[in-house]
């Protein structure tokens, strides 16, 4: 039996970040991986989406050419097997990259078969077995396809399959008003496919502030089918169509892809064995600082808990845990949450959302801003969002905002570091803001904010001499 210091199961974003801290104090580790390789970002996720919601972006700026005296705009055409052939360019083109960073270490240290365990440090791969002094678990996920969609399997396509399209259909439904199901969703219609976007309630992307979710549901139906009213699968029309209602209507489609978020793959490690205690979603209870599983030597890391499924999380998941696995273990800080939507506008939450603020009985203030009226989103010709700041009352500490807005990827940026440096309502007034820049709009909702709370402002919302913006 071969013997490791330590053994990773995948070869993702989290599992190869923690290979990259193990090595630092070891070569004696082995990662292990039976799935294809490059990373479910660069392979089926945020890479290949965002090539496809470029394309439909650009197209979808033609219905503005006209008003900008840019004539013969709406004669373009879109050809969707070009299309995706473009968008699985740029995919194998990120691919290549991850793929070339394995190369210094993958003959020797990467193991393409799949593990199961005997016992918390023994791994059963078949036809040889491997003993760690640790494991971090790093498998992923899979996309979540409910059990009665399954007999209809040649309409239905999740995303791990979607990219492989050879053309895009011309009547496709979306199942999901997430991240992924918005995403995808616009960027189909946008392309002129026709598209419904199926939810059960209005929260999107996962916001959770009712008055911005209420917002978005009213300017999405003025651009996009959306509807709130959930689904039911008919069956197979005479006419080869797949039949489905939602609410009161009935629709036909070539396709429906689900994007109904994605479950674990921990079911196939043969975890049981351990009889460890899990919470409802079967994922074994961690140490949120460490991603260590209590009174084991076992790390879980990345998309496989289910905590917060984004690259920039995994990554650092797997580089505390591929810390911690070859020293003496340490408690790291988690970054402040960010999340970002690719839909025009951008949704995008940061710190703590509206609804924890809520249960948790924060007391708070909301700033708010409109985007409709505002000065650079009059020239962009996107007059259309919204945002909401929540800062301490007493203090006038930032704590959270979510976000629906032109741009908004950015601004959510700007407010994860102001919250990751302590920043109250009035220091950040004290930073700069440039004209014309939708960056002016963050400024209004601050200032919003900083009328409501108690503590006392600057006097010019400029810093003096003395003052520090940094504690």
């Amino acid at each position: 039996m071969r013997h490791v210091d330590v053994a990773i199961i995948g070869a993702g974003t989290a599992g190869l970040t923690a290979r990259r801290e193990v090595e630092k104090k070891t070569k004696n580790y082995m990662v292990i991986d039976d799935g294809p390789l490059g990373t479910t970002c660069a392979r089926v996720g945020c890479m290949p989406s965002k090539a496809l919601i470029q394309v439909a972006k650009d197209f979808a700026r033609r219905q503005h050419l006209q008003e900008q005296a840019i004539h013969n705009g709406l004669q373009l055409k879109v050809d969707t097997t070009e299309v995706m052939r473009h968008v699985r360019k740029l995919r194998d083109r990120f691919v290549g990259g991850v793929l070339s960073g394995m190369d210094h270490w993958r003959d020797e240290k990467l193991i393409r078969k799949n593990a199961r365990f005997i016992d918390q440090h023994t791994l059963d791969l078949g036809d040889e077995q491997i003993r760690a002094d640790s494991i971090i678990i790093a498998v992923g996920t899979r996309p979540v396809v409910p059990e009665p969609l399954k007999k209809y399997a040649s309409f239905i396509i999740d995303t791990n399959d979607f990219f492989e399209l050879e053309q895009l259909p011309a009547k496709v439904a979306v199942l999901g008003i997430g991240v992924i199901g918005l995403e995808l969703g616009q960027a189909l219609s946008r392309l002129d496919i026709k598209t419904t976007i199926i939810g059960r309630r209005a929260r999107f992307g996962g916001l959770s502030d009712p008055e911005i979710n209420d917002y978005i549901a009213r300017k999405f139906a003025e651009q996009l089918d959306v509807s709130l009213n959930g689904y039911e699968i008919k069956g197979v029309a005479d006419n080869g169509y797949l039949t489905l209602t939602t609410g009161e209507r009935e629709i036909e489609v070539d396709l429906l892809l689900t994007a109904l978020g994605r479950r674990s793959n921990l079911d196939r490690l043969n975890l049981d064995v351990f009889n460890l205690p899990i919470d409802k979603h079967g994922i074994p209870y961690y140490q949120e600082e460490n991603f260590n599983i209590k009174g084991t030597s076992l790390y879980l890391v990345g998309d496989t808990n289910l905590r917060r499924p984004l690259l920039h999380e995994a990554a650092d998941q797997g580089r505390i845990a591929g810390f911690n696995a070859v020293n003496d273990p340490q408690c790291f800080k988690e970054r402040v949450p960010l999340s970002i939507t690719f839909c025009e506008p951008n949704i995008a939450f940061v710190g703590k959302r509206y609804e924890e603020l809520v249960q948790k009985g924060v007391d708070f203030v909301t700033g708010k801003v409109s985007f409709e009226g505002q000065g650079r989103s009059i020239i962009k010709l996107e007059e259309i969002g919204t945002l909401h700041i929540y800062a301490e009352r007493s203090s006038g500490k930032l704590l959270g905002a979510e976000i629906f807005a032109p741009d908004g990827e950015h601004l959510a940026h700007l407010i994860s570091w102001a919250i990751s440096c302590n920043l109250t309502v009035h220091e950040t007034l004290a930073l700069p803001f440039y004209h014309p820049v939708i960056e002016e709009g963050l400024r209004t909702a601050i200032r919003d904010a900083a009328r409501q709370v108690e503590a006392p402002p600057n006097l010019l919302e400029v810093f003096r001499c003395e003052d520090s913006p940094i504690r």
